[in-house]
């Protein structure tokens, strides 16, 4: 493959090198909320900030850690997992937002995904789409029992991923709209939470590369009880979405300390 960092020693797209980041990274997709997540490390600095992807690397529990944004959508979240595995990253977990599904799921809640759907175009060029895309168990325990440490609403189940937000929420305007709005309520029957972007390719990913993957939401709204004329409130404040992903990246650590993995 071309080197197009120029012998640079970092990563292209990210502008990391190994020296930069820790092995444990927390993912969000907006740049801007990497300064608010580093504010959980010990001596967070920024490391790189380059398109995107805006990364920030500390300590917690003694142990280097970093946080580096995806930006939307799957490529650019593949990207990151990508040249963040080959700088020797082994744990990742996704902080973001999303759409809630079932009528139980409100707006605040944190969303925990055991599964994605996989109508993205990302994971289809790592696997054949018989491919699950699920997370790694670990995860997905430490994320369960750091929402459970810290008393926060929780559901945990599968998600949808797509590739067009505005496919989600204006479906009968696009000309798919047949296919857009029959498989929505088929998601709808199989009891999906919530609606997002980014876990398939992740999971995928990391599933080919080796690595630990898991994902939190905080649900901003819930589309579906808006059609029912429920109380439907927009949360933008993603806080306890990222409390939830640290906290599981602390237990993640402490239990890797103790088994001599970290």
């Amino acid at each position: 493959m071309i080197d197009y960092a120029e012998g640079s020693g970092k990563q292209y797209h990210t502008g990391v090198g190994p020296d930069d980041i820790g092995k444990y990274i927390i993912l969000p997709g907006d740049p801007k909320r990497c300064a608010k997540i580093a504010e959980h490390f010990d001596n967070a600095k920024l490391v790189a900030d380059v398109r995107e992807y805006t990364t920030y690397t500390g300590t917690l529990e003694g142990v280097k850690v970093s946080v580096t944004s995806t930006g939307i959508g799957g490529p650019s979240a593949a990207i990151a997992i990508e040249e963040l595995s080959k700088n020797g990253a082994h744990t990742f977990i996704r902080t973001g937002t999303c759409g809630g599904m079932q009528e139980n799921v409100m707006s605040g809640d944190i969303v925990i995904a055991t599964g994605a759907v996989r109508m993205e175009g990302t994971s289809r060029e790592f696997a054949p789409i018989e491919y699950p895309a699920v997370p790694d168990l670990d995860c997905v325990n430490a994320l369960v029992q750091a929402a459970k440490n810290k008393g926060i609403p929780y559901h945990a189940g599968v998600v949808q991923c797509k590739d067009s937000f505005f496919g989600q929420h204006e479906p009968e305007v696009m000309p798919v709209s047949y296919e857009l709005e029959n498989k929505w309520q088929a998601w709808l029957r199989m009891g999906c939470l919530a609606s997002e972007m980014e876990s398939a390719a992740l999971f995928i990913a990391g599933s080919f590369l080796r690595v630990r993957v898991g994902s939190c939401f905080l649900v901003v709204a819930n589309q579906e009880r808006a059609k029912k004329g429920l109380e439907n409130p927009q949360v933008h404040d993603t806080e306890l979405s990222i409390t939830t992903a640290v906290e599981a990246l602390r237990l993640l650590i402490k239990e890797d300390l103790k088994n001599g993995r970290a």
